[in-house]
């Protein structure tokens, strides 16, 4: 049986840079990262966009981006929280240049700031339009220089053990899979920590990876911790349209920050309808005037006009974008690109306080999975990546102040089980995972939605996933995502319906 004093689950920005600034900070403890796939398997790799963090206080300020972050989330943000994150982005950037991660700057050697929807000044830094590769690579890098972490590959965290203190819950441990061995196993820790990221993949078009399964999400709720906000999905309006293609490619916002236009079937702008700042509105107001303007049209799909762009330029700054998009035959220099909103990202989720506590002794969470107050009903664009750097600096904070005074349990678990599990790829699980994504892309698109309806498919869902279970008498990853995916989309299903009842009291 494996022991950690601290166990991390999940391998993005969160989780990585929490684990750097704890292993320095306390060299004798040591700290175990799990993750279900490779390291590099995460949404951070995909960010291309970057970080928002205000550096030039001429024309910016702190309090231009903490008015412009309320303002996106619709006023459901925690402005103390607003305020600490933002007041905070100068030093967690300085702590990624220390170790290595480069942004752009222009010939003068000032920072090449980019603006994005919702922004009211240039105030991105990026790595061209691999921004989340750049960094993900100098943290995988610094993590594999210290010697009191060790990553845990293919290692699929099933479920966290908790005891009862006083009769309030602690978490103990974790049960996983060891995929390569494909065991069932046990590990005791004194402190887990959550940064799992999100759960894009219960949508049937998303730019999240076939990974972002809500794992997190599902195994908090099921150990008792308080899920907040959950009904607060953010579609992103400009994923490049593909069909029926899963995850869809991300055009990113800064795309539009560059001057890129949206047009319609008939060449014609048309945001400025719906918000005065046009493309650069941000992200629920853009998603929402393209879905009625496909709506209206009948069409799937509206475009991204680059073509008045200095094309040389342009592919200076997003040379990812340009050459996937020649990969499947378009040329942003000539060529409209298609595009649609998609799910994008969850701004709730397991709600913690500003030290990312849950109400769990020794849970915490981080990144996309928690719910901070940061984001309110809609993220600003780019302030994602900062959220997750600012809240595992408080967290490595708190717990470098708490952990001496946690044991481990002594409760004996049965573990490290000698029966294999097998890699069961099913057509049933694919078929569900299918209805259920159906389900939740009727959900969000349609305006009249029966509540009860969906729940009650739902529920027989997780009737032929536990016959299933029965039938194979093997508990399988594939089994283990898809229960989590279950958990997380009834959790968003009824967060929706009591928003609903709350507005409409007289329904």
């Amino acid at each position: 049986m494996k022991k950690a004093d601290i166990l991390i689950i999940g391998s993005g920005i969160a989780g990585l840079f929490f684990a750097i600034k704890m292993a320095k900070k306390r060299p004798d403890l040591f700290i175990a990262i799990m993750t279900k796939e490779k390291v590099q398997n995460s949404n951070t790799q995909m960010a291309q966009g970057g970080i928002a963090v205000v550096t030039d206080h001429i024309e910016d300020s702190f309090e231009q981006h903490i008015q412009d972050t309320i303002q996106s989330g619709g006023g459901f943000c925690d402005e103390e929280i607003v305020r600490m994150v933002i007041n905070q982005a100068p030093e967690r950037l300085k702590e990624l240049i220390d170790i290595g991660v480069s942004f752009d700057k222009d010939k003068s050697g000032t920072w090449n700031l980019g603006l994005e929807g919702g922004h009211s000044q240039h105030r991105i830094l990026h790595h061209k339009d691999i921004s989340g590769e750049e960094i993900g690579k100098k943290l995988i890098e610094t993590i594999n220089q210290l010697s009191n972490i060790t990553l845990f590959e293919n290692h699929l965290v099933i479920d966290i053990n908790t005891k009862k203190n006083k009769g309030n819950p602690s978490c103990t441990g974790a049960f996983y899979c060891d995929k390569v061995n494909s065991q069932i196993k046990y590990i005791q820790a004194k402190t887990i920590v959550l940064s799992t990221g999100g759960c894009g993949q219960l949508f049937k078009n998303t730019t999240n990876p076939e990974i972002a399964t809500g794992d997190g999400i599902a195994i908090a709720s099921r150990a008792g911790a308080l899920i907040k906000d959950i009904q607060y999905i953010q579609f992103h309006p400009t994923a490049l349209y593909e069909g029926d293609k899963n995850p869809f490619f991300l055009v990113s916002e800064a795309v539009r920050g560059f001057g890129a236009h949206i047009i319609n079937e008939d060449k014609k702008r048309f945001i400025f309808k719906h918000d005065t700042r046009g493309e650069l509105a941000t992200r629920d107001i853009v998603s929402q005037a393209i879905s009625e303007e496909m709506e209206t049209s009948g069409k799937q799909h509206v475009y991204l006009d680059c073509r008045h762009l200095d094309f040389e330029e342009f592919y200076t700054h997003f040379p990812f974008i340009t050459n996937y998009c020649q990969t499947i035959g378009l040329n942003p220099k000539t060529d409209l690109i298609p595009i649609v909103p998609v799910a994008h990202y969850q701004c709730g989720g397991i709600n913690v306080n500003k030290n990312s506590e849950t109400n769990i002794k020794n849970l915490y969470a981080i990144g996309e999975c928690s719910r901070t107050g940061l984001h309110g009903k809609n993220r600003l664009a780019s302030n994602s990546l900062l959220e997750a750097l600012v809240f595992a600096h408080q967290a490595s904070n708190h717990i470098e102040n708490s952990i001496d005074d946690v044991s481990f349990s002594s409760k004996k678990i049965m573990a490290d089980f000698s029966e294999p599990l097998i890699n069961l790829y099913s057509d049933n699980f694919v078929e569900l995972k299918k209805e259920l994504q159906a389900l939740m892309t009727v959900l969000y698109a349609n305006k009249e939605v029966d509540f009860r309806k969906i729940l009650d498919k739902m529920e027989s869902m997780k009737m032929k996933t536990v016959s299933l279970l029965f039938e194979k008498q093997k508990i399988t990853t594939q089994l283990v995502e898809f229960t989590n995916m279950l958990t997380v989309a009834k959790i968003v299903v009824e967060s929706n319906m009591q928003q609903f009842f709350e507005k409409s009291p007289s329904y």
